[in-house]
């Protein structure tokens, strides 16, 4: 009878032990989250096949001068063009070529009306060099019959001479609310530049917070980022017209001053993007490691 009793105390004793192991075991997919494959991964870059899937709800103008140059998201063609051309060799496909040139589209986009243009992104490449005595303006969204416009993408190509390669300053401003402008320098940082080498450059805007950053090959370069609000709050005046390459002084016909700050661009520019948010940071690198894959 003892002996019995001592093997039922060990069946229950087994039976607990058994069942607290199970119960203490843990679950390697508590939230049962679908499986991973590594092979979902191959020739992505930092998980996106291509440009295309960065924000695309948010893209509201696309530039990608494959055999084109009209912005892409609506055909729009240019009014007036200069010293421009399609080449090959671009980030992805083609490129547009400026030699003192520039695209000018005296049509009003959709987007860059007051009310829809808050928050925005400017992502571009380019191949450039400094020249010693003008400024280039990258891309203007210009306020007809205004020197300044609402956004003004200025490389500041004077301060150094072509066989400077190590330095290039990015200066972009935009209108306040105010009635002034704002601006971003990148003072201290600088990305390579060359007209063998593509450089990618990106302007993103805050408008919740005033941050206005610059971003050069994936780093974010400029020294001033925090604009303010209130006052200082950016805005798309109207009407409002766009250039590539220049400002209104460089076009015939077109000038509202004697300032020959500017010259019309000498250089390459591919991919240009519009969004109409301020890109996270992650993103921005991903355009940048996208267009390095050619993607």
């Amino acid at each position: 009878m003892k002996r019995s009793l001592n093997i039922g105390s060990s069946v229950v004793c087994l039976a607990t032990i058994l069942i607290a192991g199970y119960s203490c075991k843990k679950d390697g997919n508590p939230n049962k989250l679908p499986g991973v494959s590594p092979k979902d991964y191959e020739g992505k870059v930092d998980g996106y096949n291509s440009s295309e899937e960065i924000f695309p709800s948010k893209l509201i103008a696309y530039w990608s001068f494959d055999d084109t140059k009209n912005e892409k998201l609506r055909g729009t063609a240019p009014s007036q063009t200069k010293n421009d051309a399609i080449v090959d060799g671009g980030v992805r496909g083609k490129a547009l070529s400026l030699n003192a040139g520039y695209l000018y589209f005296a049509t009003q986009l959709a987007p860059f009306k007051t009310d829809s243009l808050k928050s925005w992104s400017i992502s571009v490449w380019i191949k450039i060099l400094n020249n010693g005595s003008k400024k280039t303006m990258l891309f203007q969204l210009a306020r007809p019959g205004i020197f300044t416009g609402n956004i003004n993408f200025i490389l500041n190509t004077h301060s150094f001479p072509a066989s400077n390669t190590d330095v290039l300053k990015i200066q972009p401003t935009f209108a306040t609310v105010g009635g002034g402008t704002q601006d971003n320098l990148n003072n201290n940082l600088s990305p390579k530049i060359g007209m063998d080498k593509w450089t990618h450059l990106v302007l993103t805007y805050n408008y919740s917070t005033g941050v206005f950053d610059i971003w050069a090959d994936g780093v974010k370069v400029g020294g001033f980022p925090n604009r303010g609000t209130g006052n200082n709050l950016f805005k798309a005046y109207e009407p409002n017209e766009v250039i590539i390459g220049s400002n209104y002084n460089g076009i015939p016909g077109k000038e509202v001053s004697s300032d020959v700050s500017f010259a019309p661009m000498t250089g390459q520019i591919d991919e240009i993007r519009i969004f109409n948010i301020a890109l996270p940071d992650a993103h921005i690198k991903a355009l940048f490691n996208l267009g390095k894959a050619n993607k």
